[in-house]
């Protein structure tokens, strides 16, 4: 590992994260404390990871930035950025100002909240987080832009609302299609009676996100991100949260909406028939492709490379709802143990009974080098069992791996830079649709 580097990365560092989710909130103007570069730098990786997502309002280039420069580097930035909040609140309009500060700012400890405080006494709503791009990835920072909302934005309420949730899990920009994600599964959510808050969608206000705290309960779908961040909203405002893998397809959103209307007691006669409505929409779709899947031999190996929403998701979907063959299912963020433990248990216990070679891998080359040793080629051999017909499900950074085994692709995990990505979501059962239909039309566009 000590001669190693990551030449693609698959992440945003934590400011990246934290500018994507501060400038997907409504209303909201991130300010970057960064040395000049930082903000176009991030932007230039969001065009190219993102489905070309757009700068939006203050977005992109448009940020403003301290572009703090050697002087202040050597003698303090906070000069710089008091210039910077007092000519970003005359010139831009917003409800909330967000302070992000980037590595070198972090790094010669620049008080920005003294600064904040400073114009807070002025009536400027205006709140500040530490995300030095060292201290993790894009994920990392989706949960420090959290962490500052939930302590010095949300507030407190003392009385809760027993059908309202909030909706947490998926990351903006490193997740491409977040937006859908967030949409399927809030509609969904709504036909079981509850007012969901998923903050980053165009549907959410910021006042919605500012009495957060009146919610009955945090939803997370998502095993790994934001998890930081619910555990400082239990403690402040007392509302507990839940985790569930990403649900893409029928069998996982099933689970998913039983979870749910366990923990929130939601009357069982009513979640059963929002699923069955659901199942006989999903159902009616799937029948209609069922003989062509079969006259077609649709079915296919798999290769899933993806984060920790979509690694797990993806393989789940392939197995127990599409039939697929799984055989590796590769992970590009760094877990520990802990976490390691929890993916194994989870992908050892799918209801299709399939088991799937589990790797921890950042390193786009070396993908091919783990499916070689799980799934060894000929060697010369006249018959072996070859890997085929093959599909490979990850970025766009593994065209390379599908075109050297022979194999389709199709790009759903970050970096996202080979499709165009609106309104597309593939959670609920909706998004599993959506995902048969992408794949499938994979299979036959060359035919």
């Amino acid at each position: 590992m000590k001669n190693r580097f990551i030449e693609r990365p698959r992440s945003f560092c934590a400011l990246g994260g934290a500018m994507l989710t501060a400038g997907a909130i409504p209303g909201v103007v991130p300010i970057l404390h960064t040395a000049m570069g930082c903000g176009g730098s991030i932007y230039w990786n969001q065009i190219g990871s993102t489905g070309f997502l757009g700068a939006g309002y203050c977005g992109g280039l448009a940020v403003p930035s301290s572009n703090v420069k050697e002087k202040d580097i050597i003698f303090g930035g906070t000069e710089r950025l008091t210039e910077q909040i007092e000519n970003t609140v005359k010139l831009v309009e917003g409800d909330l100002y967000i302070v992000l500060t980037g590595c070198m700012t972090d790094i010669i400890g620049d008080d920005i909240h003294s600064v904040i405080r400073e114009f807070q006494s002025k009536d400027v709503k205006i709140i500040g987080a530490e995300t030095g791009g060292f201290k993790g990835d894009g994920y990392k920072g989706y949960d420090l832009v959290l962490q500052t909302i939930i302590s010095n934005f949300i507030e407190k309420k003392a009385e809760k609302i027993n059908n309202k949730v909030n909706l947490w899990g998926i990351v903006p920009g490193q997740d491409a299609f977040w937006r859908g994600n967030l949409n399927n599964l809030r509609s969904l959510l709504n036909k079981l009676g509850l007012e969901v808050n998923s903050f980053f969608t165009e549907s959410d206000t910021l006042e919605g996100v500012k009495n957060a705290g009146d919610a009955a309960l945090n939803i997370l779908v998502s095993e790994f991100y934001g998890i930081d961040a619910a555990e400082i909203f239990e403690d402040i405002h007392g509302v507990p949260y839940t985790t569930f893998p990403l649900p893409i397809g029928a069998s996982a959103t099933e689970e998913f909406l039983k979870k749910i209307s366990e923990v929130l007691n939601i009357d069982k006669a009513l979640t059963d028939k929002v699923i069955e409505n659901e199942n006989t929409f999903y159902y009616k779709y799937i029948d209609r492709i069922a003989d062509t899947y079969n006259d077609q031999d649709f079915q296919r190996y798999a290769v899933v490379v993806g984060d920790g929403n979509y690694s797990l998701a993806l393989t789940r979907f392939l197995a127990d709802d599409l039939g697929w063959m799984p055989e590796l299912t590769v992970i590009t963020d760094v877990f520990d143990e802990e976490k390691q433990l929890k993916i194994s248990d989870y992908l050892n216990n799918l209801n299709s009974g399939y088991k799937t070679k589990v790797v921890y891998e950042t390193d786009a080359s070396e993908i091919q080098y783990h499916l070689s040793r799980h799934w060894p080629r000929s060697n010369g051999q006249r018959f072996y069992d070859a890997f085929s017909p093959a599909f490979v499900v990850g970025s766009h950074l593994e065209r390379q791996l599908a075109k050297d085994i022979g194999a389709e692709h199709l790009t759903v995990s970050y970096p996202v830079g080979n499709r165009v990505v609106l309104t597309r979501g593939y959670t609920g059962y909706l998004g599993g649709l959506n995902m048969i239909e992408d794949i499938f039309s994979v299979l036959v566009a060359q035919r």
